[in-house]
């Protein structure tokens, strides 16, 4: 429940014991240069410039990840990607560090731990003045210099301390970038000339669009041609595969529908008649969980609100389609609410909140809590006790105090002592983290809330649907086991035959189809023209043939097209044009020889190559800046969007407007920019194998 449900174990004692613990075995030992792993697994899931990423120390990080992000949606393939990425940026980062000698020393990592930003300041500050208590924190770690807990060391060694000195490294290494950058005088002389430099020109300019791309087709030689001249621009680091497929629907038919609701209709009577809703629903089941609690008519979600806050008590309303389920609502209760309550609270927590492991017995929690709850009534100061005693560490620190939130933002037994009782009341009140010594101190705008339940229903494939389906696939992929034979098949039974390209062997999802793995794996098992089972991915069973294996290099004609066939098919146009259509030596002759009228472009900026009314043109606002073609007509210009003459007119300056300390600092923000991008320079130049495919 809002912070409530984000109280972490960092903040009680235990843990704190333990993060010190580990940060005391770090000042003992440098714990800058440490390494190695508990993992006997020494499988190589990755080598950086030949440094190996061993599997055992990439599946503990990836388990902490999936610890961190529980609850939270994320998949385990979806963080695999994200460790990955951060582990072979770590090791090429770390390369760097240790070529250029960069280390955290202890005396540094001392400052850190005891300095005003100290990563364990919560855990030592004075709730009544928020200072942070050094002293108080050095005396700790006197204290348990002793213990033995290597397990637990290891964990926050990972979590805290690793990271910890590893950020320290990278801002060194940031700093050392930043600050070798330079402007020498003359770059900002010329970038001031720049940014004032203007020209007009007048010129003459024939569309691309005016030629049918019928007249400009593009060959496979041709796209091979062009990729080759710009070989930078087209090389693959890695093989990719294409696959051509045809999809068999295995979703709800009409008739699964129809079941559906015939179900939910079924169940109308009895529901309506139960005296119990949330014990109904438990018996016979709903796609939305009872809320046993109350929202205003503002909180709720669906569309058809304002028919069902209308319904008596006990009375239905559907069924009706919400999504993909089949909904009745039933009105339990109504009650008149504030939206928004302010109250503060002491937790005891029994149970942490993540975990769900025990932190104290329920019985020792609630001793305390009874004692705490006579200690306020024998007139103690709420707030110190919060201080003192609260594990809620959101609030502790504020007496204990949530200031207005909304309905429904916190568990169920808070919630609804903050909503329902009045202003002033005082008691207990158990979640499952434990237990709570509230106080409602105000309450905001009393407007109607309702309990209901929904009976809801999803819409399933019935086994027939599904059946209907695989047999179908499996009887595509027997009769095609070719290539010819797929596309003879599918153009048959009016199927259309869809791609998928740039699937990457250690990829967990295809573009198009969705998350399947062992669709990846099963594409680089096969050869280039082999047929692939039927797979089933969602509501859907795929069949495929890996119609290209695209090795490393540069990209091949197929891989190519997409990107470089609208530039190539321009560069035939731009052609066709100057050698049929531009004749002459005048703005005039040509113009008479195109059809197309004389313009004229004023106040072209340099910095900006934009020709108003065509777009981003910078080879036309070249011509217009090159003083040998004032008062000349150019040579034909194939631009971005057709072929150009241009004529130049004046070539000049706007008044400045930037001081130089202005412009230095805009270049040299620039090249700061260019240097929080270094992470991404030291992975292009790495060599980086990677071995992912062979574990996952």
């Amino acid at each position: 429940m809002s912070v409530i449900q984000t109280i972490r174990d960092r903040g009680t004692w235990i843990v704190f014991v333990i993060i010190a613990l580990a940060l005391i075995a770090f000042i003992l030992q440098d714990g800058a240069n440490r390494g190695g792993t508990a993992f006997s697994n020494t499988s190589v899931i990755t080598k950086v410039n030949g440094t190996a990423i061993q599997r055992g120390e990439f599946e503990e990080k990836l388990k902490m990840q999936e610890q961190m992000y529980q609850g939270q949606g994320a998949t385990r393939e979806q963080l695999i990607g994200n460790v990955w990425n951060q582990e072979v940026e770590r090791t090429v980062l770390n390369q760097e560090f240790e070529k250029l000698g960069l280390v955290v020393s202890v005396k540094e990592m001392n400052e850190i731990l005891f300095s005003e930003n100290s990563p364990l300041r919560q855990e030592f500050t004075d709730p009544q003045t928020g200072v942070f208590k050094v002293d108080d924190a050095k005396r700790a770690f006197a204290q348990i210099k002793k213990s033995k807990n290597a397990e637990q060391i290891k964990m926050i060694n990972a979590a805290y301390i690793e990271p910890t000195i590893e950020n320290g490294k990278r801002t060194k290494y940031q700093n050392l970038l930043v600050q070798s950058v330079y402007v020498p005088k003359w770059m900002v002389e010329k970038q001031i000339a720049d940014n004032n430099a203007i020209a007009s020109i007048s010129y003459v300019y024939y569309p691309y669009v005016s030629i049918a791309d019928s007249l400009a087709k593009v060959s496979d030689e041709d796209i091979n041609a062009y990729v080759k001249k710009h070989g930078n621009e087209f090389q693959k680091e890695e093989e990719t595969r294409t696959i051509s497929y045809v999809s068999f629907n295995a979703g709800p038919s009409g008739v699964d529908s129809l079941n559906t609701l015939n179900q939910v209709l079924g169940l109308e009577k009895d529901f309506a008649a139960a005296p119990d809703a949330q014990a109904y629903l438990a018996k016979v089941g709903t796609e939305l969980p009872y809320y046993d609690s109350y929202f205003s008519r503002s909180k709720m979600q669906m569309s058809l609100k304002d028919s069902i806050v209308r319904l008596p008590v006990g009375g239905l309303y559907g069924p009706y389609l919400d999504g993909n389920n089949y909904v009745i609502a039933k009105m339990v209760a109504t009650k008149q609410w504030p939206d928004s309550a302010k109250v503060r609270h002491i937790l005891v927590a029994t149970a942490d909140p993540r975990s769900g492991q025990q932190i104290r017995t329920d019985s020792s929690g609630k001793k305390l809590i009874d004692s705490l709850e006579n200690a306020i009534k024998g007139g103690a100061d709420f707030a110190a006790l919060a201080a003192q005693y609260s594990d809620d560490p959101g609030s502790k620190t504020k007496g204990g105090v949530y200031e207005f939130f909304p309905q429904g933002q916190m568990m169920i037994p808070f919630n609804d002592f903050s909503f329902d009782k009045p202003v002033g009341s005082k008691g207990i009140v158990k979640t499952e983290f434990g237990y709570h010594y509230m106080e409602v101190l105000a309450q905001k705008n009393v407007n109607p809330v309702y309990k209901i339940a929904y009976l809801a229903k999803p819409i399933v494939s019935s086994n027939e649907t599904v059946g209907a389906a695989e047999t179908a696939a499996a009887q595509f992929a027997t009769s095609s086991k070719s290539a010819k034979a797929f596309t003879e098949n599918a153009n048959k039974q009016n199927l259309t035959i869809l791609t998928a390209t740039e699937i990457k062997a250690s990829d967990f999802n295809i573009n198009t189809i969705g998350q399947t793995r062992g669709l990846v794996r099963t594409i680089y098992e096969k050869k280039e023209g082999d047929i692939i089972e039927p797979t089933e991915v969602g509501d859907r069973y795929i069949v495929a043939y890996v119609s290209a294996i695209n090795k490393p290099g540069l990209m091949n004609a197929t891989e190519a097209r997409p990107l470089v066939e609208g530039i190539v098919r321009n560069e035939k146009k731009a052609k066709q044009i100057i050698d049929t259509k531009i004749k002459g030596t005048t703005l005039d002759e040509i113009s008479k020889s195109t059809g197309s009228p004389i313009l004229r472009a004023d106040s072209l900026g340099f910095a900006a190559a934009f020709v108003s009314g065509i777009g981003s043109e910078p080879k036309v606002v070249g011509a217009a800046f090159n003083k040998s073609l004032q008062g000349k007509v150019s040579s034909p210009i194939a631009g971005a969007a057709g072929v150009f003459s241009v004529k130049g007119e004046f070539v000049g300056a706007n008044i400045n407007t930037n001081t130089p300390d202005v412009v230095k600092q805009g270049l040299i923000q620039t090249r700061k920019m260019g240097v929080y991008r270094s992470v991404e320079a030291l992975r292009k130049a790495a060599e980086i194998k990677d071995f992912r495919s062979t574990f996952y």
